[in-house]
């Protein structure tokens, strides 16, 4: 079932994701759910907040960018950053939960993160690239940060007129949002 993504300023946002204790039929079904929306927005990560759930859930799919398929779709539950190393690296993010905006963000180059996969089994992997990216941002969004809190000063001011368009539900999707409570389909 494809499910409306909360946008700016959705309280569910900011608050921190609850671990998961054991995989059940609800989690099973939220993961299937969250695919099936991801896909449906065209998006590459999708944490479980998003949807509206505090679960420790996020999702990772690059298999459509990568041309050599080595980077298989990721289910991370209670997922968690335990080393990072390299250089931090400047990229363009956008987000599902702030659609129509994109800006430049920070990060570190290279991470280990551990984390329970499909079948709930403690899983350890490294990551860089794009995969590092995305991970990190979607580990941001179970403790309640969005890739613009990593803005600064100037940038910030930039961007607080289309997060106010945002919250007001003032933008297009082609994925249905939840907005103010309100569902408002693609």
């Amino acid at each position: 079932m494809i499910l409306p993504i909360y946008t700016y300023d959705a309280p569910v946002l900011r608050e921190q994701a609850k671990p998961v204790s054991s995989m059940n039929e609800e989690i099973v079904a939220l993961i299937a759910d969250m695919f099936e929306t991801m896909k449906a927005a065209r998006g590459i990560g999708l944490a479980a907040n998003q949807v509206g759930k505090l679960h420790a859930v996020c999702l990772v799919d690059l298999s459509e960018m990568d041309e050599e398929d080595r980077h298989k779709p990721l289910v991370l539950i209670n997922p968690e950053v335990v080393d990072s190393w390299g250089e931090d690296v400047v990229m363009e993010e956008g987000c599902l939960s702030l659609p129509e905006l994109r800006e430049d963000v920070r990060r570190p180059e290279f991470i280990a993160v551990r984390f329970k996969d499909a079948r709930f089994e403690e899983q350890q992997i490294e990551a860089g690239g794009l995969l590092a990216r995305v991970i990190q941002h979607e580990i941001d969004h179970l403790n309640g940060i969005y890739f613009t809190d990593y803005l600064t000063g100037f940038k910030k001011t930039i961007v607080r007129s289309q997060l106010n368009k945002i919250k007001k539900g003032e933008v297009e999707t082609d994925y249905p949002v939840m907005v103010n409570g309100e569902i408002i389909p693609a």
